[in-house]
C-alpha cells in the first residue's frame, strides 16, 4: 500500500533582509534558503506540502508603519518563493500594531496571493490576542473562511523575569519550548474563549501547535473550574472544541496524542513538524508508528488540513 502523504502546517521560513536586520530564532541558512532545497528531505519523510509561516521574530510588533511595510514585504517574498509550486502554501504575517491594516493584509494575502490563513506570535507589545482591537482581524478571517494559527512567542518580559530568569543561563529552553512557550500560549488560548469572541465570530477557526499547548490534558479541569464562576454552567469545552484545531508540531508523544484523541477526536488534530527546529523524519516516523487506526491516521496526516485550509 502506498505511503500516505502528509501536510505539515507549522513549518517556517524567514525573509533574508528581515532576518539580517532584526534577527530570527533558529538556523538562519535553513530558514532563508530556497524552498526547492527542502524538497529532498520532504520527499524522504513523505511530506507532500509544507504550509509556511515566518519564523518567530516576525513583524507583528514593530511600530505600525514599519510593521505594515515589513509584513507586506514578507508576504510578497513568500508568495514569490512559492511561485505556484503546489508543494508549498502560506500563512500570512500581519502587522498587529495596526489592527485594521492587519485585517486588510489578511484579505490581500488570501484573495490575491492565495494564502491559507495567518499566524500570530504571542502578545503584541503586551496586548493579548483577545483584545478588542483585534476583532476586525477575526471578522475578516471568518468572512474569508481561513484559520488563525496562535504560535508561541516569548512570555511577557515581567513573566520571564519572575518565573524563568534565574534558570535562563543554565536551561535557556526553560522559558521557551520546555515551559514558557506552552504556558504563555495556553493562557492566550483560554482567554480567547472567555469573552465575546465565540459569540461574535461563531465560525472563526483557530489552531494551536504542540498538541494543543497542554489544554487537551487540562480540558476537564479548566471547564469545571470556570463553571464555578458561571453559575455552575459549563461552557469552555464546547467553545474550545468548536473553535480550535491542534497540530502535532514538536510534540511527538503517544500519550499526548491519545489524550487529544479522547478529548477532541481525530477530526480536530493535524500533522505538523515545526521545521527546521524539529526534523521532518522524526515527526513522520512517529506518526507512522502511533497508536491510530488508518482512518484516524489519514485524517491527521492530510484530510483535516485539506478541509480546514481548503487545499486541493
Amino acid at each position: 500500500m502506498p505511503r500516505a502523504q502528509a501536510i505539515a502546517l507549522e513549518e517556517h521560513f524567514a525573509h533574508p533582509e528581515f532576518a539580517a536586520r532584526f534577527g530570527v530564532a533558529g538556523p538562519v541558512d535553513a530558514l532563508t534558503g530556497p524552498l526547492e532545497s527542502r524538497l529532498p528531505d520532504m520527499d524522504a519523510a513523505g511530506i507532500e506540502i509544507q504550509v509556511l509561516s515566518h519564523a518567530p521574530g516576525a513583524a507583528q510588533s514593530l511600530p505600525a508603519d514599519e510593521a505594515c511595510s515589513w509584513s507586506e514585504r514578507i508576504n510578497d517574498h513568500l508568495a514569490a518563493a512559492i511561485g505556484g509550486n503546489a508543494r508549498f502554501a502560506g500563512f500570512a504575517s500581519l502587522p498587529m500594531t495596526a489592527p485594521e491594516a492587519a485585517a486588510r493584509e489578511l484579505a490581500r494575502t488570501v484573495e490575491t496571493l492565495g494564502f491559507r490563513g495567518a499566524m500570530l506570535h504571542g502578545l503584541t507589545n503586551g496586548a493579548f490576542p483577545d483584545d478588542e482591537s483585534h476583532f476586525s482581524l477575526y471578522a475578516e478571517a471568518e468572512r474569508l473562511g481561513v484559520p488563525i494559527y496562535l504560535h508561541p512567542s516569548f512570555p511577557h518580559p515581567a513573566v520571564m523575569q519572575a518565573y524563568y530568569a534565574d534558570w535562563t543561563e543554565r536551561f535557556p529552553m526553560f522559558g521557551m519550548a520546555a515551559a514558557g512557550f506552552t504556558a504563555e500560549t495556553m493562557v492566550i488560548a483560554i482567554r480567547m474563549m472567555l469573552g465575546r469572541i465565540p459569540e461574535l465570530f461563531p465560525k472563526l477557526q483557530l489552531i494551536l501547535g504542540h498538541m494543543g499547548e497542554a489544554i487537551p490534558f487540562l480540558l476537564e479541569r479548566i471547564d469545571e473550574s470556570l463553571a464555578r464562576n458561571n453559575g455552575g454552567q459549563r461552557f469552555f469545552r464546547e467553545r474550545f472544541l468548536r473553535h480550535f484545531h491542534i497540530t502535532t508540531s514538536g510534540n511527538f508523544s503517544d500519550a499526548a496524542l491519545i489524550c487529544a484523541l479522547s478529548e477532541m477526536g481525530a477530526d480536530r488534530i493535524m500533522f505538523s513538524v515545526d521545521w527546521p527546529y524539529v526534523a521532518n523524519r522524526a515527526g513522520r516516523d512517529w506518526i507512522d508508528a502511533a497508536p491510530l487506526n488508518e482512518q484516524q491516521r489519514l485524517l491527521i496526516l492530510n484530510g483535516n488540513a485539506r478541509r480546514v485550509l481548503r487545499l486541493p
